[in-house]
């Protein structure tokens, strides 16, 4: 078996899985969540992963990578309902089988469950903490609400503080949606004047369906099915990402690492963005539950995109698979007409196939929901974005080209 795993590693593009070891279980009820209610996937389990899969999990993925670095995502549902017992079998399993290879690990959580013990195990592990918050106290708690309808920022925000005091490596996970997307600038200062060097935001899209418990979330199939009002509208999308930019541009090039700016840039650049929703193909990052279900994507969690589990077939194999390819194929190749005649079609690449719920001025599907705001957003980037492409083609740039390129371009040269 090990000898057939290792056999995979003749594959150049590594693949990633996103792995659930508390499954969809969470000790918060944000209005918004999107795994919430894939614990009805498995409702006569506990939803708690063993330490034989978590063997097999790190064992054979470590064996699939085909370079000498490792990347482990952990999410949830909400993490840190795991022991810290858990990860550190983690840990040890990962040095067990390393074999002398660079080993990172990078954890999602609401951050409300953050202790000085919890923040000192990532310190000494080199850990990544990823913290959901979504700007300041009153936006943020208008959907992120705890077990009992009550707010989460003051919570949160202690966790932050355990992480900063301990030196944790921390970035914010944050959702943009129809509440707060009408004040980027006041989003993108709460992050820096609490000392978030590291943003990623992601704009909320989601359709909901009538459902025995009042509501369903839509899978990319279900047609027809109406918007969440939570969600971002395409204008609210374009103007937020623009000013956003504008503010982040004038004074925090080099201090501030945006993930949206970075991915642009690489895609004007011709290198990989880095972040899926950008990328020309998909199907690289799959999600796999704490049973070892092994699904297409962390959105696609869906029982027509189960793939199998891994204590059955080979994860390698699950991720290798004709239905796997044909799944990340499939971004390029559904693209509709008015996609592929985009001069941004390079920058955008459709985004997410989730959203691709529209149709186009011709009436054809498979139009993005925010392909109006992307649009509005390229178009304002772009004389920043040509500039930089052109300085890398006829310079040695520094390492943060991001930096360098805008001081170039604000002294005129």
């Amino acid at each position: 078996m090990q000898e057939e795993i290792l056999s995979y590693q003749q594959y150049v593009r590594p693949l990633y899985v996103m792995a659930k070891p508390a499954g969809a279980r969470c000790n918060l009820r944000c209005t918004y969540c999107y795994y919430l209610e894939k614990s009805c996937l498995y409702p006569q389990d506990a939803q708690t992963m063993s330490d034989e899969l978590l063997e097999r999990f790190i064992r054979d993925y470590i064996a699939a990578q085909p370079g000498p670095e490792v990347s482990f995502a952990w999410h949830g549902g909400e993490t840190l309902l795991r022991s810290r017992a858990f990860y550190e079998r983690a840990v040890a399993l990962q040095r067990r089988y390393g074999a002398g290879r660079v080993i990172a690990n990078s954890i999602q959580t609401n951050g409300t469950l953050l202790d000085d013990a919890w923040c000192a195990f990532f310190r000494e592990n080199g850990w990544l903490v990823g913290i959901s918050i979504d700007g300041p106290r009153e936006v943020h708690d208008c959907y992120r609400r705890d077990l009992h309808d009550g707010p989460t920022f003051d919570a949160v925000m202690r966790g932050i503080a355990l992480l900063q005091k301990h030196n944790v490596e921390w970035n914010a996970l944050a959702v943009v949606n129809r509440h707060n997307a009408d004040d980027p600038i006041g989003f993108y200062r709460f992050f820096r004047d609490i000392g978030c060097r590291y943003l990623q935001f992601t704009p909320v899209v989601e359709r909901l369906l009538p459902h025995d418990d009042g509501r369903r979330l839509a899978a990319a199939s279900d047609a027809g099915a109406p918007l969440a009002d939570f969600s971002v509208t395409p204008e609210q999308w374009g103007r937020f990402t623009c000013a956003l930019f504008d503010e982040w541009v004038q004074r925090d090039v080099g201090s501030i690492f945006v993930q949206l700016f970075d991915a642009t840039l690489a895609n004007w650049v011709g290198e990989a963005p880095g972040v899926c929703t950008l990328s020309k193909s998909c199907g690289h990052a799959g999600a796999m539950e704490f049973n070892g279900d092994l699904y297409a994507c962390d959105h696609f969690v869906f029982p027509e995109y189960r793939l199998g589990n891994i204590l059955e077939t080979p994860l390698v194999e699950l991720m290798r698979s004709p239905r796997q390819t044909a799944f990340g194929d499939a971004k390029l190749r559904a693209l509709p007409a008015q996609c592929r005649r985009c001069r941004y079609l390079f920058a955008c690449n459709g985004e997410c196939p989730r959203n691709r719920f529209e149709r186009t001025r011709e009436g054809e599907s498979g139009l993005n929901y925010l392909c109006k705001g992307y649009l509005r957003f390229f178009r304002h980037v772009e004389p920043y974005m040509d500039f930089m492409r052109g300085e890398l083609m006829h310079h040695r740039a520094p390492a943060n080209v991001m930096a360098w390129a805008v001081k170039r371009l604000r002294n005129g040269r």
